[in-house]
């Protein structure tokens, strides 16, 4: 990781933000995730279409990077700082370390399952298919279900996973057009 970017304990983000400091949180999970639970006044960039968004965070203010666990989170950090971002800092354990610490979290009003949700409903459902059609129509379709679970092992490999990245891009998980985020703290 670059020498531009820090990484921030949770304890040492809360204190910055109930400090009133003039920095921006910027969220990179997906629109559902950030919509099921959030950090207040986080301003939703998806990591999915940050390299469109990127360049709308302001160079000016220190920029603090959240996500679910961290991981995504250091993805958009080395991105802004080939991009010349000087203050650009990752915040350890993301949302996971904010509820563990039992700090406050806003949720949204939508109904949409959370990402990581959707993706162990739908591999489910086509293991399930799967093996019923195997055992119903034909023996081949076992191999849907071997592919499903081969997916999830390359998933947890390589800490990406397909599945999510195109449940991601579905219309429920699309922001609407007239939600807008504030990027300031406020009532942490």
């Amino acid at each position: 990781m670059s020498e531009l970017i820090r990484r921030c304990a949770i304890d040492e983000f809360r204190s910055v933000l109930t400090g009133n400091s003039d920095c921006q949180v910027v969220d990179v999970r997906e629109y559902s995730e950030f919509e099921a639970e959030r950090v207040s006044g986080a301003r939703l960039v998806p990591l999915s279409s940050f390299d469109k968004q990127a360049n709308a965070i302001d160079r000016d203010h220190p920029v603090y990077l959240l996500c679910r666990s961290g991981n995504r989170a250091g993805k958009a950090a080395e991105k802004l700082s080939q991009l010349g971002y000087t203050d650009v800092r990752v915040v350890e354990g993301g949302m996971q370390a904010w509820i563990a610490a039992g700090y406050p979290v806003e949720r949204g009003a939508s109904r949409v399952w959370p990402l990581e949700r959707q993706v162990r409903f739908v591999a489910g459902s086509l293991v399930l298919i799967g093996a019923l059609l195997a055992w119903f129509v034909h023996p081949a379709f076992v191999w849907l279900s071997g592919f499903i679970g081969a997916g999830l092992v390359f998933a947890a490999v390589t800490d990406t996973c397909g599945m999510a990245m195109t449940l991601a891009r579905m219309p429920w998980n699309q922001k609407a057009k007239s939600d807008s985020q504030a990027c300031a703290p406020s009532g942490v």
